[in-house]
């Protein structure tokens, strides 16, 4: 018995060993993580007309308390599970809606327009995650709480390589060309079923289900909070099976208008084809460029003003 036991420690001491001196990995909570959190306002529970949307609305400021709720919610769950840079994309109307006086000091928030990158702006490479919070369905959808793409007063079609888009897939086209997976996101049921048919099994909550484009069912703000924090853990505990979302490059962006003479001016640019009565082509070399071009198309007015 003694002739076998001292092979058996050796063996045990190579087991350990080995162990020790092999590579670790890290899962992504022990992973100091960086997070991008895009926030849009119609997807937030609750929000049904203009009344909340805007600093005209009778209920825009209440909301703004609730919209900012939604986004520290994320933003809690996210830093509990790792999280040690966050950046809060201000992404509803003239951008200056969140109350940042309620976010973290570690927090940084990105407001107003213009900006490089639009929803997305201050995105790059060396970011783990983008979270959506308060996201809607998209102009082509036929339900929807105000559903639109970008603009409701202008457009009435938005396409990436043939195919009509939320503004959900275009900002994760985006990020995916940085290398940048979306991993969850927030907003009406019309809103969430559009987004995981484009962008797979990412974690989803549904804030409200809609009745039509000014009415819906609609979770309480304390509910609705509660959840997307129980989301955004769920996301970020299965980061690793997220995948960027990409597309084919060049980018061939078509725009429909409401009108025609926006069609028509537009294409008096060498860089832009009139495919019909209210519609553009534009081919970028990338999400970038076609993101600055809807920013352009979208605000630019001869009397802009300091």
């Amino acid at each position: 018995m003694r002739l076998l036991r001292r092979p058996c420690r050796v063996f045990m001491l190579l087991v350990v060993a080995s162990w020790l001196l092999s590579p670790t990995v890290e899962s992504p909570a022990a992973k100091k993580l960086k997070i991008y959190i895009s926030v849009d306002m119609e997807g937030v529970a609750g929000v049904v007309t203009a009344d909340q949307l805007g600093p005209g609305g009778f209920e825009y400021e209440r909301f703004r308390h609730f919209m900012t709720n939604e986004t520290l919610a994320a933003v809690r769950a996210a830093k509990e599970y790792g999280a040690a840079e966050i950046v809060v994309s201000d992404s509803h109307g003239n951008g200056e809606s969140l109350l940042i006086e309620e976010f973290p000091k570690d927090v940084r928030i990105v407001r107003s327009w213009p900006r490089h990158g639009s929803m997305m702006a201050g995105l790059d490479s060396t970011f783990d995650a983008t979270l959506f919070v308060g996201y809607h369905a998209s102009t082509t959808n036929t339900h929807g709480v105000r559903a639109h793409t970008f603009s409701s007063a202008h457009f009435t079609r938005v396409a990436l390589n043939g195919n009509a888009v939320t503004e959900g897939e275009f900002n994760a086209a985006f990020a995916g060309e940085l290398g940048v997976p979306v991993i969850f996101a927030s907003g009406d049921d019309a809103a969430i079923e559009e987004l995981r048919s484009r962008l797979g099994s990412i974690e989803t909550v549904e804030t409200k289900k809609n009745l039509s484009f000014h009415s819906a069912e609609t979770l309480t703000p304390e509910a609705s909070c509660e959840r997307i924090g129980a989301g955004v853990k769920a996301a970020l505990a299965r980061l690793r099976d997220f995948k960027p979302y990409t597309i084919k490059t060049p980018v061939t962006l078509e725009i429909s208008f409401k009108n025609y003479t926006p069609a028509q001016i537009l294409s008096y640019l060498r860089s832009v084809q009139r495919v019909d009565s209210h519609t553009i082509r534009f081919v970028g070399k990338d999400m970038a460029e076609v993101s600055d071009f809807v920013d352009v198309v979208d605000g630019y007015s001869a009397d802009l003003a300091p």
